[in-house]
């Protein structure tokens, strides 16, 4: 086996979240007076820092008010995200044969490594994550490799033992910054032809052909 460890991105790859995640933006945006922002819109942002897309959405700057929408977020999804997150139906069968192969398993998001943890403590497969990586365990989200890196590290893997799997070209971005193969999913906003244009070694429907 080529790979030893096998480390995801969260949000369109394992789980769909979409729900909880568009119940969480209205809420920042009509508590701080943003009306009219699409839902369409929101959807692309989704894997993006969560400052990032609420300034981009919003055209917000400044950190202070950032931060507040930021927290007005989280307390709306300690709420509401988790029991409108489900996981994919592939989800469960692929880390599966990742164990039946001797593989380790990760996952690195841009969403907070505490409630990636409390959804699958709710539904029984903490036991699936060897690690980890949320925003709150670094200085920088990706598509910096810090959070993939700290990943491999905690690990003990080589680069090339490693592989990536995200949803979208910031997941593309984030494995080439870290020097690490990927595999697109389009199972989020992100087409096979979005995907060409960052390197992969493949580009999949959904998560039970990454093996075939």
């Amino acid at each position: 086996m080529k790979y030893k460890a096998y480390i995801f991105d969260y949000d369109y790859t394992l789980v769909f979240s979409e729900p909880g995640i568009l119940m969480c933006f209205r809420h920042t945006f009509e508590s701080f007076g943003y009306p009219g922002i699409l839902d369409e819109d929101i959807v692309r942002t989704i894997g993006m820092p969560l400052k990032d897309a609420l300034s981009q959405l919003t055209g917000v700057e400044d950190e202070t008010e950032l931060e507040n929408m930021r927290a007005c977020f989280h307390d709306k999804a300690d709420e509401v995200m988790n029991a409108n997150t489900e996981l994919y139906p592939d989800t469960v069968p692929t880390l599966d044969e990742i164990r039946r192969r001797g593989g380790l398993i990760g996952i690195v998001s841009n969403k907070l490594r505490r409630r990636i943890a409390d959804m699958l403590e709710m539904r029984g497969l903490m036991h699936y994550a060897d690690v980890i990586i949320g925003p709150e365990d670094i200085s920088i989200g990706k598509p910096n490799p810090e959070g993939l890196l700290m990943a491999i590290e905690r690990l003990t893997v080589k680069k090339d033992a490693t592989l990536y799997i995200g949803d979208s070209i910031i997941d593309g971005e984030t494995a080439r910054n870290a020097g690490v193969d990927f595999v697109g999913v389009t199972t989020g906003t992100t087409t096979e032809e979005d995907f060409a244009k960052e390197p992969s070694i493949k580009i999949i429907q959904n998560l039970s052909e990454l093996f075939d």
